[in-house]
C-alpha cells in the first residue's frame, strides 16, 4: 500500500512538472515576448527615471500661470470623465480583491426546519443547522492566473487614469491659450477696422479734393466690411473655445476672462529624437503593454481549463434528523470530502477556447508594437512643429516690422506728394493684417506643440 502511495505522488509530481512547461504556471515579463521592439521596451523600463526631462516635470513646473493653473486645478476636481476613470480604478481593485479572496474557503450557512402532516396527524418538527466549507486548491494556476489578470487589469486602470488626467491637463492649456490667441486675433481685427474705416474717410476726402477715383473709394470700402466680417467668424471660434474650458471644467456654459497677452513660456528644447525610456512612462502606453499582460494570463487561463479541479468540502452542523428518524435532543454531525473534477466531454470547447486566446494575445501584441510607434511618431511630431514654429516665429516678426513701416511709408507718400497709388496702400495694408495675423497663429501652434510635447511624453503629475 505504501509502495503505491508513493508512486501516486511521483505521478503527480511528474505531472505538475510537465504541467509547468506548458505555461500555466508562467509570468507575464515583456523580455519573453518575441518583439525586438517590445525587449527594447524591456530594457527601458529597467532604466531610472530621470525627473528632469520635460516630460516628467510636474505640471505645476511646465503652466505657471497662476490663472491657468487655478483653472487646470478645478478641472482635475471636478471633469466627469477623470471621475469616471479613478471608479474604474476603484471598480478593477474591488475586483482584485475577490480574486485574492477566491483563494479562501468559502463557508455558507442554510438553516432548515420542515414539518409534514399526514392523516391529520402533524409530524414532530425536524431541523438542521449546517455549516458548509468549500476550498478549491489551485493546483493548476486557475486562481493564480485570475489573480494576476486582475493585478494587471487595475494597473491598465490606473495608467489609463493618468492618461485622462494628462488629457485634461492638456486641454485645459490648450483652451486656455487658444482663448488668449483668439482674443488678440479679435483686439487686432477691431483695430484694424477703425483704422480702415478712417482710412475709407480719407479715400473719400481724396475723392472729393479730385486726388482719388471712385474705384478706390470702393475697394476701399469692400476691404472694411471683409474685416468687420471677419471679426464675427473670429467671435465664433471665441465662444466655442470658452463652452469647450467649461466642459472640461464641468460648469454651465460661460466666458472666461482670459488676457490676450497670456503666453506660455517657452524652454529651449534641442534633440532628434526621444529615447524609449522617456516613451516608457506614456501612461497609454503602459496600458496597451498591461492589455497585453492579461491577454496573456487569459491564455494560461484558457489552457489551465484542459486540467482538472480539486475541491476539498466540509459539513458540519447541529441537527435533529438522522436518516428518516428524528431525535431529540439534536445531535451535531461533521462531514469531510474532496471531489476531483476532470473535463471529459469539452476538449473540443477548451481547444476553441485556447486559439481564440492565443489569437487575442497576438492582437494585444500587435496593438502594444503599434503603441509604441505611434508614442515616437507623436512625439516627432510635437517636436518638430515646436521647432519649425520658434522658427516662424522669428521670420514673422521681422515681416511685421518692416510690413509696418511700408503702411507708413505708402500712407506719406499717397497724402503728401501723390506719388504712390491706392491700390500699394491698401496691397501694404492687407499684407500687414496677414502678418500679425500670422503672428498670432504661429505663436499659438508654438504653444500647442509644446503642450502636445508635454502630454506624447506622458506629462501630468
Amino acid at each position: 500500500m505504501r509502495i503505491n502511495n508513493i508512486s501516486l505522488l511521483l505521478a503527480a509530481s511528474l505531472s505538475v512538472s510537465a504541467l509547468s512547461s506548458c505555461g500555466i504556471y508562467s509570468t507575464y515579463n515583456p523580455e519573453k515576448v518575441n518583439s525586438a521592439l517590445v525587449n527594447e521596451y524591456a530594457e527601458a523600463v529597467k532604466q531610472e527615471t530621470d525627473e528632469t526631462t520635460f516630460g516628467n516635470l510636474k505640471w505645476q513646473q511646465v503652466f505657471t500661470d497662476p490663472q491657468l493653473a487655478d483653472l487646470i486645478e478645478r478641472a482635475l476636481a471636478n471633469n466627469k470623465d477623470l471621475n469616471n476613470a479613478k471608479l474604474n480604478v476603484d471598480i478593477a481593485h474591488a475586483q482584485l480583491k475577490g480574486a485574492r479572496l477566491s483563494y479562501l474557503p468559502s463557508v455558507a450557512l442554510a438553516p432548515n426546519a420542515n414539518r409534514s402532516r399526514m392523516l391529520n396527524n402533524w409530524s414532530e418538527w425536524s431541523y438542521s443547522l449546517p455549516l458548509a466549507v468549500n476550498w478549491e486548491i489551485d493546483i493548476f494556476g486557475k486562481l493564480r492566473n485570475n489573480r494576476r489578470g486582475a493585478e494587471v487589469a487595475e494597473m491598465q486602470a490606473q495608467a489609463y487614469e493618468q492618461a485622462v488626467r494628462s488629457q485634461i491637463i492638456a486641454g485645459v492649456a490648450q483652451c486656455y491659450y487658444t482663448i488668449a490667441a483668439l482674443q488678440s486675433q479679435l483686439d487686432l481685427s477691431r483695430e484694424t477696422a477703425v483704422l480702415w474705416k478712417q482710412s475709407v474717410q480719407t479715400m473719400r476726402d481724396l475723392k472729393e479734393a479730385g486726388r482719388m477715383r471712385e474705384n478706390a473709394v470702393v475697394q476701399s470700402e469692400a476691404q472694411y466690411f471683409s474685416i468687420e466680417a471677419s471679426i464675427n467668424d473670429i467671435e465664433m471660434s471665441l465662444h466655442e473655445a470658452n463652452n469647450t474650458l467649461s466642459l472640461l471644467l464641468n460648469t454651465m456654459p460661460q466666458k472666461w476672462s482670459i488676457p490676450a497677452s497670456a503666453n506660455l513660456n517657452q524652454p529651449a528644447i534641442a534633440r532628434s529624437s526621444v529615447p524609449m525610456v522617456e516613451l516608457a512612462a506614456r501612461p497609454d502606453v503602459r496600458a496597451s503593454e498591461m492589455a497585453l499582460a492579461s491577454a496573456f494570463y487569459a491564455t494560461n487561463s484558457a489552457r489551465a481549463a484542459f486540467y482538472p479541479s480539486l475541491a476539498i468540502t466540509a459539513n458540519a452542523g447541529f441537527t435533529n434528523l438522522i436518516g428518516s428518524a428524528i431525535m431529540n435532543p439534536a445531535e451535531w454531525f461533521v462531514q469531510l470530502g474532496a471531489s476531483l473534477t476532470a473535463p471529459l466531454f469539452s476538449r473540443g470547447q477548451n481547444i476553441a477556447r485556447l486559439e481564440a486566446a492565443k489569437a487575442q494575445q497576438k492582437q494585444a501584441l500587435n496593438n502594444f508594437e503599434y503603441a509604441l510607434m505611434s508614442a515616437a511618431a507623436d512625439v516627432s511630431d510635437a517636436l518638430t512643429t515646436y521647432e519649425k514654429s520658434l522658427e516662424k516665429q522669428a521670420w514673422l516678426a521681422q515681416q511685421v516690422e518692416n510690413m509696418a513701416k511700408a503702411v507708413d511709408i505708402t500712407n506719406e507718400l499717397l497724402l503728401f506728394d501723390g506719388s504712390t497709388t491706392y491700390l500699394e496702400v491698401l496691397t501694404a495694408q492687407q499684407n500687414l493684417l496677414g502678418a500679425q495675423t500670422a503672428q498670432i497663429t504661429t505663436n499659438l501652434a508654438a504653444s500647442r506643440a509644446l503642450i502636445n510635447l508635454y502630454q506624447n511624453l506622458g506629462g501630468g503629475r
